[in-house]
């Protein structure tokens, strides 16, 4: 056999044996899943689900409705499927699966949305639903024999002590954002895994440690039954901050308007339905943290869980939404005013080096959903939208402080909880008259106070200490007063101030300004 033959014998080996190797790849992933398909389409049934929605979220209790069986049964009627995913709280794969379009809602802290969102560099979703606001579900907690409040703090050795990137690291934000505490240094976060380790480390730690303790329920009651530690703050006493949305995917909303309709229908209704049956709601709550997280929580422990947790109903989203005005104690923050505000502490705090949404907030919340529903009629309690008459009422259910007005003894009891971060207050010299520049720094404070619905507020006119003393106590009255009456202009009620005259805390004693602290009445 001649070279050139042999050669083309061996080129046709190769390409039979080419030819052979991808008839049997195209058999191995094309022929036999088709007929394994038709196989199993044809000793199978067909599914009782036209249409499946998936959720991403993690163990919080606070997502318990969106899990409950209520919920499931009610789609379920209506062949919908809902499929959820526990990530572990990863909350960049979260962002990264609405992107990647494998989860069509998911769960999130307003502030975790943001930063995630900054991080990735976009936001795939929009918020569609105000979940919850913790309101005494987290709170900073410290050996009293250290610290006695919030002010206390201010020591360069104060560390706290808390889970990362969670409810907890924000709260300690919030606290930094909020009041006047300069000696803590830049290393004040010490980490933990999880509340529990953190409730280890209380546990362990020394009475004369400069540490605060930042946990979340059940471990909060835990941690109070032992002696000799207190709450020093917690999310009952702070308003607009922690709080929990449900995002929707942007395509899903654009594709399937109808079916995000739905499944925000059956949420409230599953709400509704938890939030009259309290015992209903107590089971829910148990039995979702023994399945989520494998823990067992008796009957104490589950009412502190559901204590700590205020669930949103569809009126107080209504007036979030700006979709209906609230009664003027009710308080509820707009969503737009509650972004900017979480924003303003991620950024004063150095979480994020810049607003990744310019301002512009309301890019990432979508109305129409909640809208659509109010003009329906829409009464969680009712079967059908048909009948008249029935009206949800939205109590207030924060324990904001009662609107009638502390005796002088009272205000002389008042549990001083700290001097709150404030742009300074400059005067027209010589006079009690707030400078322009001044009267916008008034209005951001009165946005601030909102976030404190439960503090009272002093209003100290600092006094200098050189020149006449009588006349300088007259104008750091005054000048108290001045600011007092500006804030009554832009909302903050009069029963809730008092304004005095004391010495300026400025080294040198020449500054005569004003401080603004908050306190509350002990328990």
């Amino acid at each position: 056999m001649t070279k050139a033959k042999k050669a083309g014998c061996l080129v046709a080996a190769v390409a039979w044996c080419v030819i052979l190797l991808i008839l049997g790849v195209a058999y191995k992933f094309l022929v036999a899943p088709y007929f394994s398909e038709k196989l199993t389409d044809a000793t199978g049934s067909d599914s009782r689900y036209t249409r499946e929605i998936t959720l991403t979220a993690d163990s919080f209790s606070g997502y318990a409705i969106l899990r409950s069986p209520y919920l499931r049964n009610w789609l379920s009627k209506r062949e919908i499927k809902l499929n959820v995913i526990d990530d572990g709280a990863d909350i960049p794969s979260r962002v990264d699966r609405m992107e990647d379009e494998e989860t069509d809602f998911a769960v999130f802290t307003i502030d975790s949305y943001l930063s995630a969102g900054a991080e990735k560099g976009t936001f795939p979703g929009s918020i569609v639903t105000v979940l919850d606001e913790t309101q005494g579900g987290d709170a900073v907690v410290a050996h009293e024999s250290v610290f006695d409040s919030i002010q206390s703090l201010d020591k360069s050795d104060t560390r706290f002590v808390l889970t990362p990137d969670s409810p907890s690291e924000f709260l300690a934000r919030v606290i930094l954002a909020n009041f006047n505490l300069p000696a803590i240094g830049e290393d004040w976060l010490e980490s933990a895994d999880g509340s529990k380790k953190v409730l280890e480390q209380l546990k362990k730690s020394n009475p004369t440690d400069s540490k605060a303790f930042i946990l979340w329920q059940p471990h909060i009651a835990q941690a109070l039954q032992s002696s000799g530690f207190k709450v020093l703050l917690d999310s009952s006493q702070i308003k607009g901050y922690i709080v929990d949305v449900l995002v929707a995917r942007r395509s899903f909303l654009r594709d399937q308007p109808d079916l995000a309709d739905t499944f925000i229908e059956g949420y409230f209704r599953a709400l509704y339905h938890y939030q009259t049956q309290k015992p209903e709601m107590e089971k829910l709550i148990g039995q979702d943290a023994e399945k989520t997280t494998g823990d067992r929580m008796d009957k104490t422990l589950t009412q502190a869980v559901m204590e700590g947790i205020h669930w949103k109903n569809t009126m107080e989203n209504y007036t979030h939404f700006g979709l209906q005005n609230a009664a003027p104690s009710a308080g509820h923050v707009h969503l737009e005013d509650m972004i900017g505000g979480i924003m303003e502490v991620l950024t004063k705090t150095g979480a994020l080096q810049t607003d990744p949404l310019n301002g512009q907030y309301h890019t990432i919340y979508y109305d129409q959903v909640l809208s659509r529903l109010q003009a329906s009629d829409f009464h969680p309690g009712r079967a059908v939208n048909i009948v008249e008459g029935a009206v949800t009422m939205t109590p207030d259910q924060q324990a904001a402080i009662t609107s009638s007005p502390l005796t002088d003894a009272q205000w002389q009891q008042l549990k001083p909880v700290g001097t709150l971060k404030a742009d300074p207050i400059t005067f027209v010299r010589g006079s009690s008259n707030v400078s322009r520049s001044s009267q916008r720094s008034v209005q951001k404070l009165a946005r601030q106070l909102e976030a404190f619905p439960n503090f009272y507020l002093e209003i100290i006119g600092q006094t200098r200490a050189e020149g006449n003393v009588s006349a300088n106590q007259r104008l750091a009255t005054d000048r108290a007063d001045a600011v007092a009456d500006l804030l009554r202009q832009e909302g903050v009620e009069n029963w809730r101030m008092r304004t005095e005259a004391a010495p300026s805390r400025s080294a040198s004693g020449s500054y005569q300004s004003v401080l603004f602290q908050v306190g509350q009445l002990p328990y």
